[in-house]
C-alpha cells in the first residue's frame, strides 16, 4: 500500500502542479506559446508541464518569478500525503519519536509526535510532565515557563497536572487540572505544565497546537509588508465598542471616505460618526445597516464578536455537555474547551456505542485529528474515491481525516477529536460559495485556458 501511495503521490502532485501552472498563466494572460518564449523553452515543454507529464524545474520557476514579478512559492503546491483520505500513526511509532527536553538543567518534558499531515493545520504534541511540584503556587520556582508561541493551543489533560499561565493582566495563575479537563490558549500566551506531588504517575497532556488563518501566505505577506506596517492590521478588539470603532474607521479610510461624506450618504450625523470612532457610543441597528450600505460592505464587516473572551479558557470535564449523535445514537459526544473567536475549531470526547451498524454516519467539513484515549480498539471505516477502507485505531494511536470524508467509528472505545477549519472555512468558504459549484472545480484545479483560440 505504501508503494502504491508513493506512486499516486507523484502522479497526483505533477497533475496539480500542472493545473496550478495553467492557472498562473491564465491570471497573467499568457498562452503556452507566450510563456515558452519568455522562459526560453519550447511550447511543447510548457504543454507537457500543464498536463502533468513533465516536472516544473526550479530553474524555470526562478526565471518565471523574475520576469512576471510573482512569488516563487506561488508555483509550489501543498503536498498531499494522504491519498486514501486517512493517515494513521501508531503508538509504537509515536514512542520512537521520544525526546527529553531539559529546563534549568533538569529533565522537564518528554515529547512525542502523534499524527501530522502536510494538509492539516495542527501540530499535535504528546507531552509528559517530568517536573513535580509540592504546591499549587503560580510562582513555584520549579515551574519553568515558556515565552508563548505562535500557534493556537487546545490541551487535553491526563492525570494530575498543574497548568500555569499569564492572565490578561499579566499576572501568573495556576489551574489544577485532572483527567478529562481541557483548555484553550491564544498565541503568545506564556505558560507551562508540571505534575503534582502524590500523583500515581507522571501527568500527561495532548497539546494540539495549530495555525489558523495567520500562518502560511498571510504570515509571509505580513512579513514582506514589514513589521512596522503589518502591525497596523491588528485593530483594537478589547471590547465591543472598541471593535466597532476600529472596524468603522478602517473601512471608511480604505475607501477614502470622509466623515462628512459618510454622513451625507448614511443620514447619520457627523457628530455621531465621530462619537462612534472615538468609542463614545454604539450605533442602533438601523444606523449600523445604513453605515454598512454607505460603505458598500455587509453589516457583518462592522459587527464586533458577540462575546469578548479571555485569552485562556479552562473547562473542567464535569462542565462539558453530553449528547447523542446521530438519530441512531451510535455515539455519545462530550464537548471540551473551545472559543467563540474560533468557530471552526471543535473539540470532543466521543464514546462509541455501536459495533454492528455499517452505515458511514459521519461526514464533517473540517480537518479531523483523532487520538484513541481509551484502552480498547476502535474500528475506523471510510469511503474515498468510491473505495471502501477499514483500519483499527489502537489505544495511543492517532489519525488524520480529510474534510467531508464519509466514515464511522465502531467498537466500545473512547476518542479525543479535534476538528479544525484550516484556511478554507470562513471568508474563503464564502468567496468559494459565491463563485458557485458550477465553477468550483476550475477554482480548485484549473483545467482550461481562459479563452478558446478556436472560438468553439
Amino acid at each position: 500500500m505504501e508503494t502504491l501511495e508513493n506512486t499516486l503521490n507523484i502522479k497526483n502532485e505533477n497533475k496539480r502542479i500542472g493545473s496550478n501552472f495553467l492557472g498562473i498563466l491564465n491570471d497573467l494572460k499568457r498562452r503556452p506559446e507566450d510563456a515558452a518564449k519568455e522562459l526560453n523553452v519550447t511550447t511543447a515543454e510548457i504543454s507537457l508541464i500543464i498536463k502533468g507529464e513533465r516536472k516544473l524545474t526550479p530553474e524555470m520557476v526562478t526565471r518565471a518569478a523574475e520576469i512576471w514579478s510573482i512569488n516563487e512559492r506561488d508555483f509550489y503546491i501543498i503536498r498531499d500525503d494522504c491519498n486514501f483520505g486517512v493517515k494513521i500513526m501508531t503508538s509504537t511509532n509515536s514512542e520512537k519519536s521520544s525526546r527529553i527536553m531539559d529546563r534549568a538543567g533538569k529533565p522537564y518534558y518528554e515529547y512525542r509526535d502523534t499524527v501530522m499531515s502536510s494538509l492539516a493545520p495542527f501540530r499535535p504534541e504528546w507531552i509528559m510532565e517530568l517536573c513535580y511540584v509540592d504546591d499549587n503556587d503560580p510562582k513555584n520556582p520549579n515551574a519553568q515557563w515558556n515565552r508563548g508561541h505562535f500557534m493556537h493551543q487546545f490541551t487535553y489533560f491526563v492525570g494530575d497536572v498543574n497548568f500555569y499561565y499569564l492572565d490578561s493582566d499579566g499576572k501568573k495563575q495556576v489551574a489544577v487540572m485532572n483527567t478529562g479537563d481541557s483548555m484553550y490558549i491564544t498565541p503568545f500566551t506564556p505558560h507551562t505544565f508540571t505534575t503534582r506531588s502524590g500523583a500515581k504517575q507522571n501527568g500527561l497532556i495532548l497539546a494540539l497546537t495549530y495555525g489558523n488563518k495567520l500562518t502560511g501566505d498571510v504570515q509571509q505577506e505580513l512579513s514582506a509588508i514589514s513589521s512596522e506596517l503589518g502591525q497596523e492590521y491588528a485593530l483594537d478588539f478589547s471590547s465591543k465598542q472598541h471593535t466597532f470603532s476600529s472596524l468603522l474607521k478602517f473601512h471608511r479610510e480604505i475607501g477614502s471616505i470622509s466623515i462628512n461624506e459618510l454622513s451625507q450618504r448614511s443620514n447619520v450625523s457627523e457628530r455621531k460618526i465621530e462619537d462612534f470612532e472615538n468609542n463614545v457610543s454604539m450605533p442602533s441597528e438601523i444606523e449600523l445597516q445604513s453605515l454598512a450600505t454607505s460603505l458598500n460592505i455587509n453589516t457583518r464587516d462592522l459587527r464586533p464578536n458577540e462575546k469578548i473572551e479571555n485569552k485562556v479558557i479552562l473547562q473542567c470535564h464535569k462542565e462539558g455537555k453530553d449528547w447523542f449523535y446521530p438519530e441512531s445514537k451510535n455515539y455519545k459526544f462530550h464537548d471540551l474547551a473551545s472559543s467563540t473567536t474560533l468557530p471552526y475549531s471543535k473539540a470532543f470526547e466521543i464514546d462509541m456505542l455501536s459495533q454492528d451498524d455499517s452505515s458511514l454516519d459521519l461526514e464533517v467539513g473540517l480537518h479531523q485529528y483523532i487520538y484513541n484515549i481509551g484502552n480498547t480498539d476502535v474500528i475506523l471505516n471510510w469511503s474515498y474515491n468510491n473505495k471502501q477502507f477499514k483500519e483499527i485505531i489502537h489505544s495511543g494511536d492517532s489519525a488524520y481525516l480529510k474534510p467531508f470524508l464519509q466514515h464511522n467509528f465502531r467498537g466500545s472505545g473512547k476518542l479525543l477529536v479535534l476538528r479544525l477549519g484550516g484556511k478554507i472555512t470562513g471568508d474563503s468558504q464564502r468567496e468559494l460559495s459565491f463563485v458557485g459549484k458550477r465553477s468550483v472545480k476550475r477554482a480548485i484545479n484549473e483545467s482550461l485556458q481562459w479563452f478558446d483560440p478556436k472560438n468553439n
